[in-house]
């Protein structure tokens, strides 16, 4: 092999092992809970060899089929650019059918899986932290008092350290990420070596003859399963950060095996005990699979992975955000960058603080990690069945399948993906409207911003001047003073009404007058050679368009002076920033109810400035005021 293709394989290979310790903490933590939440559940199951078969059996077809071929292997190819994620996949969608009349509902459905996704962020840190601390009353009954406090402890510590990014506390998590899988698959193999007619249970046989058997309640029994397969959706949206290549590596090659050891390890530890021993161990049987000298190390490392899998939802809640900004489905907000060489490593504080405030209030109402597992489910089912139906529109509109071949694959992914998200939803009244509640407002509160901001846009293209004709108009009517205007404009066409009130009320000009837009494309990079384009208008008058990509940081002043556009160089301290505020005002015929307005308002008016969002020089901006009726 060549020094270039080995290097590839390093670099591929470190690659897939940061992928463990950032990505896969999520579906890596699950068999804390899963298994014995099946058995012990909102609905319990009979503890024989028939169900624990029928269960595992569940859970290997599941991981199987929703994680292994519907996300690594079949939408982990529908990468935007390298990105994944339900708005990743929107934009990609968009661009090959967003003219079409079901343009409008790929849109919806892709914001649904993103309010969804809000949901799943607050339970996942709350539950998988909890789960891992409750082994403490494995180790000691009494130490039961001390589960609450101690997982507070350890979910308001992980909020805080958020600040200072993952890159320097990432360096540690893939070792203790690979040292748990490692633990928990060896506990598994042991319990396996001792009851190996757990395997039995590779067979789909089992799964089929538990619902044949069992019928309503082993559909009940999905609500839990489905617990094992969560995390999937964030292995698709976290592809951007690794590549499609290392974390498929990583999945096949280590996470999946080690999984399905300790599933079925559990599965082979409670055929293998008497009655009463199995109805103590299936309380907790994660922990069990120990001996008993060696369950406080476990609780230990186990505790340290939820840690890093609550870390990795939390990265993901900014990823998901960020997008969300550049695509206009959220206020502009204050976006700090951790890294100097990642651009994906960002941290955005108002997001941080109120996942934080989210989880407090969730550990503190549920108190235990099986109360929590009845509110878990609803959104990650929720989202998958959402990519079933995007992967349809995919197969068809830009893959250009077959419909024979296209149509009885979405079915039978809609068919799986459907079954756990009505089995989750039994769960409504237990807990699971908390992620349908939180869903329902980050839909409300995406939806109003995207709607309001093209009233808004629309209005003002309607009321606005076009910039030739403005530009002819002021030539010879208006003194020109030295230096550079540069007026920020939404939108591509017209004059910006922070130019007209500049005229109106200083009654002069610049020598170069540049109406700037800033605009996102459906792509998640841009390069720098596409980044600008250029019209002149004569006189001055420049209109300049700044390309970037949605998952890149808008640093207009760095993309001013790279270039030398316009008649010349730009000088910061001969150039000032012109922003236009506006001040909503209610129409007589509104676009859209009274009440949205008045909630769009509000979040126009707590988005971050302009300023601090195109990291404009503070002492460089003029704001000039207007008022826009929608």
């Amino acid at each position: 092999m060549s020094a270039t293709g080995k290097d590839r394989d390093s670099a591929k290979l470190k690659l897939a092992a940061g992928a463990i310790g950032i990505v896969f903490g999520d579906i890596g933590t699950s068999p804390l809970y899963a298994f014995r939440e099946t058995f012990r559940g909102a609905h319990t199951l009979p503890i024989d060899d028939l169900h624990i078969l029928g269960v595992v059996s569940l859970i290997f077809w599941s991981m199987t089929l929703v994680v292994a071929i519907q996300y690594v292997t079949i939408l982990m190819r529908a990468d935007n650019n390298g990105q994944g994620g339900s708005l990743a996949l929107v934009a990609l969608l968009s661009r090959s059918i967003g003219k079409s009349n079901h343009g409008w509902l790929v849109v919806l459905l892709g914001v649904a899986a993103t309010a969804l996704f809000y949901g799943d962020s607050m339970i996942t840190p709350a539950i998988s932290v909890l789960s891992s601390v409750e082994g403490l009353t494995v180790v000691d009954q009494r130490l039961d008092r001390y589960v609450i406090p101690i997982a507070l402890v350890l979910l308001i510590g992980l909020f805080v350290l958020q600040k200072r990014g993952t890159e320097k506390v990432g360096r540690l998590f893939a070792p203790v990420m690979i040292l748990y899988f490692c633990t928990i698959a060896i506990l598994g193999i042991v319990q396996i070596y001792s009851t190996p007619e757990i395997l039995w249970a590779l067979n789909p046989y089992y799964a089929i003859q538990f619902f044949i058997v069992d019928k309503w309640f082993a559909f009940l029994a999905l609500g839990s399963v489905v617990l094992a397969v969560t995390g999937a959706e964030a292995l698709y949206s976290d592809m951007g950060h690794f590549g499609r290549g290392p974390m498929k590596l990583s999945w096949f090659g280590f996470v999946m095996p080690c999984l399905l050891l300790n599933y079925f390890g559990q599965g082979a530890m409670i055929i293998g005990l008497p009655d009463a021993a199995a109805e103590e161990a299936i309380l907790n049987p994660f922990f069990f699979l120990a001996a008993e000298e060696y369950r406080l190390p476990l609780v230990i490392l186990a505790t340290c992975a939820t840690f890093i899998a609550s870390q990795a939802v939390i990265s993901g809640a900014f990823s998901i955000t960020h997008q969300a900004i550049q695509l206009g489905f959220v206020p502009r907000l204050s976006i700090r960058h951790t890294s100097d060489e990642h651009h994906g490593q960002i941290y955005i504080p108002v997001v941080n603080w109120a996942l934080m405030v989210a989880v407090i209030l969730l550990v503190l109402t549920f108190q235990n990690s099986s109360n929590l597992a009845s509110a878990y489910g609803i959104a990650v089912t929720g989202a998958v069945t959402i990519d079933t139906l995007l992967m349809a529109v995919l197969f068809i509109g830009v893959w250009k399948w077959p419909k024979w071949v296209a149509i009885p694959v979405v079915l039978l992914f809609l068919i799986v993906d459907g079954a756990y998200f009505a089995a989750n939803l039994t769960k409504t009244p237990e807990g699971g409207w908390f992620p349908l509640l939180v869903g329902a407002i980050a839909f409300t509160l995406l939806t109003t911003w995207a709607k309001g901001r093209q009233l808004m846009r629309q209005r003002m293209t309607e009321a606005g001047l076009p910039l030739d004709i403005f530009a002819k108009s002021a030539r010879g009517s208006t003194a020109r003073v030295p230096g550079t205007a540069i007026f920020m404009n939404s939108g591509s066409k017209g004059t910006p009404s922070a130019l007209l009130h500049n005229i109106k009320h200083n009654k002069v000009l610049h020598e170069r007058v540049i109406v700037l837009t800033v605009n996102i494309a459906d792509v998640p990079y841009v390069d720098d050679e596409h980044r600008c384009s250029i019209e002149e208008l004569g006189d001055g008058f420049f209109r300049v368009i700044l390309n970037y990509g949605f998952m890149q940081e808008t640093d207009v002043p760095a993309a001013m002076q790279r270039h030398e556009m316009c008649g010349g160089a730009f000088d910061m301290m001969k150039t000032s920033f012109f922003l236009s505020r506006q001040t909503l005002l209610t129409s007589d015929n509104p676009g859209m109810m009274v009440w949205r307005e008045k909630l769009f308002a509000w979040m126009m008016r707590n988005a971050a400035t302009p300023m601090e969002f195109f990291r404009l020089p503070t002492n460089r901006v003029v704001e000039l005021g207007s008022q826009v009726e929608i």
